[in-house]
């Protein structure tokens, strides 16, 4: 597929628009992932969320940080008009769009893009599923989809967009939540136990600490957890 833009989110981080080929119209879930690889690399493949939702057809947006040798590439180096494979999406880390439920999305840093589809796909339904995204970033200039997010959130009612700052420094003037996403943090947001479905995203300590939380601390039925790992 061609890449047809290249937006720049963060210094470190670029979302790709991959153009579908004329003809080509597949079937996919929000929340599910492309494999992408290098026509010069076959061998060197690499999986990313879906940064887009199932209902954006003609293109699949990934955002991609500056790491390994994929990331670093498609950050530094990757344009309008390059050519890269894509293998099809797959998957099941895949919302339950269902009207009583609530769902707790735990993120940190970019594994906060599969996020933006299920919230995308849900405000333009005007579905009355309850989301709520906790997300754990170093400081405020690392909040990916920030803007984004904050116009959802004033257009959908049942969205709520909750970030927590980890590495701030004691005299920054940010009002928000400060540490790592706490129990107690988490104890707030749940208001039906047995209708909320958890979801974690992101490297793999984070997403180990939100399974902690969730399954230990809270004694969650593993059917109520999703999670996806980033090495």
């Amino acid at each position: 597929m061609l890449i047809e833009t290249v937006t720049t989110e963060l210094p470190d981080t670029k979302t790709i628009r991959l153009k579908w080929p004329d003809g080509y119209a597949p079937e996919f879930l929000t929340g599910q992932f492309i494999t992408v690889y290098w026509p010069d690399m076959p061998t060197y493949k690499r999986a990313y969320s879906l940064s887009s939702c199932a209902l954006d057809r003609g293109s699949y947006d990934v955002t991609i940080k500056r790491e390994g040798k994929m990331g670093t590439r498609v950050v530094d180096w990757a344009k309008p008009g390059d050519k890269l494979f894509v293998l099809p999406p797959a998957g099941k880390f895949l919302p339950i769009f269902e009207p009583q439920k609530h769902l707790v999305c735990i993120a940190g840093g970019s594994g906060v893009t599969p996020f933006r589809g299920f919230v995308r796909e849900a405000t333009r339904r005007r579905l009355p599923t309850k989301i709520t995204i906790l997300y754990s970033v170093r400081t405020t200039n690392d909040i990916i989809f920030q803007r984004e997010f904050l116009d959802y959130a004033a257009q959908n009612p049942n969205f709520t967009f909750l970030v927590t700052c980890t590495r701030l420094h004691p005299d920054d003037a940010w009002a928000g939540h400060r540490g790592r996403i706490s129990a107690e943090w988490l104890r707030e947001q749940i208001h039906d136990l047995p209708n909320t479905i958890f979801y974690a995203c992101g490297p793999n300590p984070l997403v180990e600490f939100a399974e902690e939380l969730v399954l230990q601390g809270l004694k969650v039925p593993k059917a109520q957890m999703k999670t996806e790992k980033w090495g």
